[in-house]
């Protein structure tokens, strides 16, 4: 089997994976980390928040934090799914298992985020406590401050980047594969003579398998992109609109029609129109392309996504009148915008 000669240094290529993780820890805001099947951290942990560091600096504390790693690897792995849960700080956690033919060879580790609501916390485990509670009282001092600049996502938000990594992972693991597999064909069939047949190398594989994960991923990636540290959703006067607001900030990669907007409110277009306007004082085809283009500005600073992937994930029917519309707002191109802009 396939999976007996990988180990996660040769399923990853590890020097891009880390920039990659880097790039994903600043645009989620979630520290990340990747470890090998016993628990070794094979890349830097991109976007490790100041509290963990000194969590993790501390020799009282660090077995707490190796331990919760340790035992949500393995619920990941006994679930072969993402495993959200508490750290023994009640820090939301994420693990990724990473399993080729049903060998566990390591994980992708994330989290260091506060839920903006606790109560969501209702249904996560918290996988570890400590009964020395004196101890936890006489750290306290020196962490309360850095406590409190740890990012705070709410639970959908992190159920759907815990997704995304997990889609990014099996993406990455079948490419491997793959990759492998036909090599070994190739092998096998120089060393007897003969000529290996497509079928024979990839037995039910299509491309199309990759390109809808791909798909799938950049979505996902681009969703979470555009929506920014926090929503900068209006603080709506008559909530009558409301049901169009929602819909427009959950789906971003649609380009929604005004009379589609005013089904949804349950008014006529023309009263849609009018309300709209009174709201946000301009009208609905204008505000929609002036937010459309901010999220884009997000997307050409914090991503690699080419131009024609983030006109199709913002709902433009060409990547032409996307670069048009662009252009309207900030006078240049997109292009010339993530030459000087992206960090």
């Amino acid at each position: 089997m396939i999976g007996e000669h990988l180990s996660i240094q040769k399923v990853f290529d590890l020097q891009k994976w880390e920039r990659l993780q880097d790039s994903l820890a600043s645009v989620t805001k979630l520290a990340i980390l990747t470890v090998d099947y016993k628990g070794n951290a094979v890349t830097g942990h991109s976007g490790c928040q100041s509290f963990c560091k000194m969590v993790r600096q501390d020799e009282d504390l660090l077995p707490y934090c190796q331990k919760c790693d340790s035992r949500g690897g393995l619920e990941a792995v006994r679930s072969n799914k993402p495993y959200i849960y508490l750290c023994h700080y009640n820090i939301i956690d994420i693990a990724v298992p990473v399993i080729i033919d049903d060998k566990y060879i390591g994980a992708v580790m994330a989290g260091q985020v506060r839920l903006s609501d606790p109560s969501g916390s209702a249904e996560l485990e918290q996988i570890l406590t400590s009964k020395n509670k004196k101890l936890y009282s006489e750290k306290w001092e020196k962490l309360k401050d850095h406590y409190a600049d740890l990012p705070v996502m709410s639970y959908q938000e992190i159920v759907k980047i815990s997704d995304m990594l997990s889609l990014l992972c099996s993406y990455i693991v079948e490419e491997a594969t793959n990759k492998n597999l036909i090599a070994e064909m190739f092998e096998k069939a120089a060393a007897s003579g003969a000529s290996p047949r497509l079928s024979d190398i990839l037995p039910g594989y299509t491309l199309q398998n990759l390109e809808s994960v791909r798909k799938e991923m950049t979505h996902i990636l681009a969703g979470s992109t555009s929506s920014g540290e926090e929503d900068e959703r209006l603080h709506l006067s008559n909530p009558v609109l409301k049901p169009a607001f929602d819909y427009l900030y959950s789906h971003k990669s649609e380009s929604v029609p005004l009379k589609k907007m005013a089904e949804l409110c349950h008014i006529s277009p023309s009263y849609f129109s009018r309300l709209f306007a009174r709201e946000t004082g301009e009208s609905y085809s204008g505000y929609t392309a002036r937010l459309k283009i901010k999220w884009a500005k997000r997307l050409l600073e914090k991503t690699d996504l080419p131009v024609s992937q983030i006109s199709s994930e913002l709902g433009f029917n060409e990547p032409g009148y996307f670069i048009k519309t662009f252009k309207k707002y900030e006078e240049i191109t997109p292009a010339v915008y993530r030459k000087y802009y992206k960090p």
